[in-house]
């Protein structure tokens, strides 16, 4: 809240049991409207009782109903969204009120509070492992590349000894050493032309020269 010239901050505490499935509405015109005010209320989940309280004070030409919802998330929704609100012509007041609950009625609305925290920190927590888990995939997978390329790399600049299977299939090792065949019978047949042409002696020109 907000700080007033020197006064200390105002701290409001919010706790589950000032929530209630039971509502009052003040400020309701005195126009036998209870059915559509039911109505109104209808609209935000299921409404188990909407009555006049005839014994509270209010101000002139105007009632204040009581509304009992079946669920608190209801009543919490209604309260939200209609609080302030324009019903009417007039502007209705939506307030809690705790102290019509029964004991069952306690108990039930803390155990729907443990079960609402409960699913949120579920929640947070497998979005969190979702979000490690994708990162670690991603980071396994640019490791996986890195080492890809720098065996490729290694691949190509690495010398391959002749008598040697280089790759793990056999019909790739087939075909490597029949090529090599092939490279040694060309080297080996530029070699003999090269000592013939060598053997060969030089003719010598014996045209007569002017």
């Amino acid at each position: 809240m907000p700080r007033y010239k020197d006064e200390p901050v105002a701290v409001r505490v919010y706790t589950v049991c000032d929530e209630s499935k039971y509502l009052i509405v003040r400020n309701v015109p005195s126009l036998g409207c209870g059915e559509e005010l039911k109505r109104l209320f209808e609209s935000y989940g299921p409404v188990e009782e909407c009555k006049p309280m005839d014994a509270e004070d209010c101000e002139p030409y105007t009632d204040v109903f009581f509304i009992k919802f079946s669920q608190v998330s209801n009543a919490r929704f209604s309260k939200r969204k209609l609080d302030e609100s324009v019903f009417l012509g007039n502007r209705i007041q939506v307030t809690y009120a705790p102290q019509f609950e029964t004991l069952s009625d306690a108990k039930e609305k803390l155990e729907v509070r443990r079960r609402e925290v409960l699913s949120r920190i579920n929640s947070t927590s497998a979005r969190k492992e979702s979000t490690q888990a994708k990162n670690s995939l991603s980071h396994k997978r640019g490791h996986g590349h890195a080492s890809q390329g720098s065996s490729t790399t290694d691949m190509v600049y690495d010398h391959v000894s002749s008598n040697k299977d280089y790759f793990p299939s056999a019909s790739m090792n087939a075909t490597v050493n029949l090529v090599r065949d092939k490279l040694d019978k060309i080297e080996s047949s530029s070699k003999g032309s090269d000592s013939s042409m060598a053997s060969k002696k030089p003719k010598v020109d014996a045209r007569r020269r002017i």
